[in-house]
């Protein structure tokens, strides 16, 4: 309990910092839409790779998020656990309001086998369950959920239980549900689960295996499509996060209240693969540029990039990206190899994708003696034709 109250404090300080946040970026924002057009009252195409955002509705309206809140729980519960640990049914648990698999009061069942059937058949009695058995109750569970949302930067959000079930204090925007979904993709138990038609898993003290079966029909019905959680709820709407991958990337889609979840959701990941491709800017070590170096023993120093940089940008339209150079000025001897000496920051449509650092190549030590004895003679040589010139 005196762990639970430590987290509870921690919690309720990130969520006070966070409450400081903008509901949304501030300024004009970005127009995203690309001429594409969904039913869904929210919605967002986002590369998992690098965050990239390449088509958007609405995407920081807070909204119910419903099942797909499961992502997170999801998450949590494989960080937290181990597959093959036991898990007993609380009755709880078991009689958990909602969609279910059928769990029974007093059962074993592995973390494994409950995440599967939170994922698949979208069990809020296997979420209820894996929340008590790693903090004890949903209530503490909540409190986790928050502190990985915010840590996750999804600011917009806020969870108050583990399965999506309405509640007035329950909330999620498209844009957060994408940040968790592109986090918890890279996960690759999380991966193989979401990616799972169907599954029989054998639950102790009966005699039949329980069959689950995805509720997710995108798995069916797109052929790149690879995951990852359906919702549903009367204030939520049909709501749906999916992920698809094709020619060596992945992309996330959420809709939110959408009058067709399947086809709103082919069309982003249709526009997002057949609009874009990918364009590497960046190469680590490569060099960007000279610059002068104050007082060095070499005057010019070779700046290179910091890390690997690549971005998506629109095919045929050269003109979408932008570049932006930062200089902090001509820097003082001595320089340290790997020292910061600007940044480039990328735009597409005038859209902040990304941005690497520049860095010195070499490390530039301070002009000796012999050196400045030979700038200040080639300064006074320099003055002295000069007057005899004038």
């Amino acid at each position: 309990m005196k762990r639970i109250g430590s987290l509870i404090l921690i919690f309720f300080i990130l969520f006070w910092l966070a409450g400081s946040a903008p509901a949304a970026p501030a300024g004009k924002q970005p127009d995203l839409s690309g001429g594409l057009s969904v039913s869904a009252d929210a919605a967002i195409l986002m590369d998992a790779r690098t965050g990239q955002v390449l088509y958007a509705k609405n995407p920081f309206k807070k909204r119910p998020p419903a099942s797909t809140t499961k992502v997170l729980t999801a998450l949590l519960a494989i960080e937290a656990g181990r597959p093959d640990e036991a898990v007993t049914v609380s009755r709880q648990a078991a009689y958990t309001e909602g969609s279910s698999m059928y769990l029974s009061v007093g059962q074993t069942v592995t973390m494994s086998d409950l995440l599967y059937g939170a994922l698949l058949n979208s069990g809020n009695d296997a979420c209820a369950a894996m929340a008590e058995h790693i903090a004890g109750s949903t209530e503490n569970f909540a409190v986790l959920m928050n502190m990985k949302a915010l840590a996750l930067g999804a600011v917009n959000s806020r969870f108050a239980n583990p399965h999506g079930l309405p509640d007035k204090d329950h909330y999620s925007c498209a844009y957060d549900l994408a940040l968790i979904a592109r986090r918890a993709l890279a996960n690759p138990t999380f991966a193989e689960i979401v990616s799972t038609k169907d599954k029989t898993i054998d639950i102790p003290g009966r005699d039949w295996d329980k069959k689950l079966r995805n509720t997710n029909r995108l798995l069916w019905r797109y052929l790149w499509a690879e995951g990852v959680k359906t919702g549903t709820t009367n204030a939520a709407g049909p709501c749906l996060i999916s992920s698809a991958s094709k020619d060596n990337r992945q992309l996330v889609a959420v809709v939110l209240n959408s009058g067709n979840r399947w086809g709103d959701s082919v069309k982003m990941f249709e526009y997002g693969f057949n609009r874009f491709e990918y364009q590497q800017v960046a190469v680590a070590g490569t060099e960007f540029g000279k610059y002068r170096v104050y007082k060095g023993s070499s005057e010019e120093m070779p700046v290179v990039y910091s890390a690997d940089l690549g971005i998506l940008v629109p095919v045929g339209d050269p003109g979408a990206l932008e570049k932006r150079v930062s200089i902090q000025g001509c820097p003082e001897a001595p320089v340290r190899k790997g020292m910061v000496i600007g940044s480039v920051s990328y735009l597409v449509n005038h859209c902040y994708v990304g941005k690497t650092d520049l860095v010195s190549a070499l490390d530039i030590k301070r002009e000796g003696i012999w050196k400045k004895t030979i700038n200040w003679l080639s300064r006074q040589l320099y003055n002295i034709f000069r007057h005899i010139s004038a």
